[in-house]
């Protein structure tokens, strides 16, 4: 959070309604508790960086990651977030989206031009858009579930096919 405050220039705006009622805000951060799904693109597409941070009990799976990643990059928003296992199964780290650990981390991708962290938001946009919409997903079941042994899935599969 100490980044925050050594950026007095930039404003920063949280959302999200789990952050504690005892946050030290400052004058150059602003919260909106909620946010409807409507308008999540007019947020993502608003800003000129995100910083997403992944629940850690989510990271720890490598496979459920947060929806905001693919919101962001669908609209066209640089990304940046913590490094966790199997991130790299979505995105390409370092030409789609950078990894952040530290507030010094974040600085430092402050400091990066707004052409640099456009290509790599058109990079991650593509990736969104050629791998993983609800189509995608939804091709992957039904392979998946084509691709079952018999007795676990099986009759699945044949509804599928349906």
């Amino acid at each position: 959070m100490s980044g925050w405050r050594t950026r007095r220039d930039l404003r920063f705006v949280l959302a999200g309604a789990q952050y504690p009622q005892d946050f030290s805000w400052s004058e150059n951060i602003y919260l909106v508790r909620h946010l409807p799904p409507g308008q999540h693109p007019a947020f993502f597409s608003s800003a000129r960086l995100t910083l997403n941070v992944t629940r850690q009990d989510t990271a720890a799976t490598g496979r459920c990651l947060s929806g905001r990643l693919f919101e962001a990059a669908a609209c066209g928003t640089p990304i940046v977030t913590e490094a966790w296992k199997g991130l790299e199964s979505f995105f390409e780290p370092d030409r789609e989206l950078l990894r952040a650990q530290t507030a010094n981390d974040i600085l430092a991708v402050l400091d990066r031009g707004r052409t640099e962290l456009a290509t790599m938001a058109a990079r991650a946009g593509e990736r969104v858009f050629g791998q993983h919409t609800s189509a995608h997903r939804a091709h992957e079941l039904i392979r998946l579930l084509r691709e079952a042994p018999a007795g676990h899935g099986a009759h699945h599969a044949a509804a599928a096919r349906a």
